[in-house]
């Protein structure tokens, strides 16, 4: 680049935030900042229970600006909660129009639909990630469509989708998840790390990390778990309100460890504590079409064995060269290839090497280097 090129990440969301979304947004914006780009992170002001500063929260260089905007945040009891969510959501993306339309910027990148549909109606240096593709929001496709914008897709599913709603294939890049490969180089072995986060020495364990959602599968993993009963298998994260759900389900289950939610610094030493790591997405919801989940990276750069929903999202990343595929929804599945990890070692350490020198070509700074390219 010639001159530093000012980059605007807008986030119409809560951060810090406890979910997936808040670690993509951050190390994407310290990722844009290594490639060169002067990067400011735009989001509105919510009540938040996390203390820490984003830079704090997740680790990151402070190699980008943080601006959080005010808007209003209000919540409605019982049902009309989600409408509060979608009032107060269009509200604040008019404010953070507001705040990119009076400074200048290069480039305007989001996640979020509707700050992009208003700002489309002004300016032009626009630039969309998709996560997921939506009937309901046509509306904004066609406008998207017809303003040229071009767009980042976390899958090839998801790309092809926009291609049938008639964008150009070179308007639109597959952009998979990545990892920060530094934050699992924690130089611990599995015995130090379970006696980190107090895991017992002597277990055969399974995890998961994540959220609880239905189609995330956990609910399935703790149906394997009843029918293993020689590991132990651990649960760790998820909100308030599902992890109280899960408990209510699996808490009597004598080898199941529900631990709730963790800060993000200590991930990679609950997932080095692991001999193996679950991915049991369903494929009972479209999402898991599309979905390209941050755990599945961070699975890779821990060297653990993997075992994931066989998955065409999924496999886009992962094949049996690198992990145990399982037919999602199947826990007697699960159960069996659980157990024959576990009765062949080599199968187990191999796997799990070859996964590590796959993720090399996943990290942050690589898929913000093939995004600068695009843009």
């Amino acid at each position: 680049m010639d001159h530093r090129v000012k980059l605007l990440y807008i986030a119409n969301l809560r951060l810090p935030t406890e979910k997936a979304y808040g670690i993509q947004i951050v190390k994407m914006c310290e990722a844009f900042a290594l490639q060169g780009y002067d990067v400011v992170l735009a989001h509105p002001f919510r009540s938040n229970d996390i203390g820490d500063n984003v830079f704090s929260y997740y680790s990151v260089r402070r190699n980008f600006e943080v601006k959080r905007i005010w808007a209003p945040d209000f919540y409605f009891s019982g049902r009309f909660d989600k409408i509060a969510v979608n009032i107060k959501g269009i509200i604040s993306a008019l404010i953070l129009c507001f705040y990119a339309i009076t400074h200048k910027t290069d480039v305007i990148y989001s996640r979020d639909e509707w700050p992009l549909y208003f700002l489309s109606f002004l300016k032009n240096n626009l630039f969309f990630e998709a996560h997921r593709f939506s009937g309901l929001r046509s509306v904004f496709y066609k406008r998207f469509l017809r303003k040229k914008i071009k767009i980042v897709t976390i899958s090839k599913n998801i790309k092809n989708r926009f291609l049938d709603a008639g964008f150009k294939d070179t308007d639109v890049l597959v952009a998979h998840d990545g990892v920060d490969l530094d934050s699992f180089d924690v130089g611990i072995s599995k015995e130090g790390a379970r006696n980190m986060v107090g895991l017992p020495q002597d277990a055969r364990i399974v995890m998961y990390t994540g959220h609880l959602f239905p189609w995330k599968g956990a609910d399935i993993l703790g149906q394997a778990a009843k029918l293993v009963p020689e590991s132990t298998f651990v649960f760790v994260g998820g909100t308030s309100v599902d992890i109280e759900n899960f408990r209510n389900k699996f808490g009597q289950v004598k080898n199941i460890l529900i631990l709730g939610h963790k800060p993000y610094k200590d991930v990679p030493f609950f997932l080095k504590a692991a001999d193996i790591l679950v991915l049991p997405n369903s494929a009972k919801e479209k999402i898991s079409v599309y979905t390209s989940p941050l755990k599945l990276f961070e699975y890779m750069a821990s060297g653990r064995t993997i075992v994931a929903s066989n998955l065409p999202s999924i496999r886009e990343v992962l094949s049996e060269n690198n992990s145990v595929l399982v037919e999602p929804d199947n826990p007697e599945e699960l159960v069996r290839e659980i157990r024959s990890i576990f009765s062949d070692p080599s199968l187990k350490n191999g796997l799990a090497k070859k996964a590590f020198e796959d993720v090399k070509n996943y990290t942050w700074e690589r898929r913000a280097e093939k995004i600068r390219e695009f843009i």
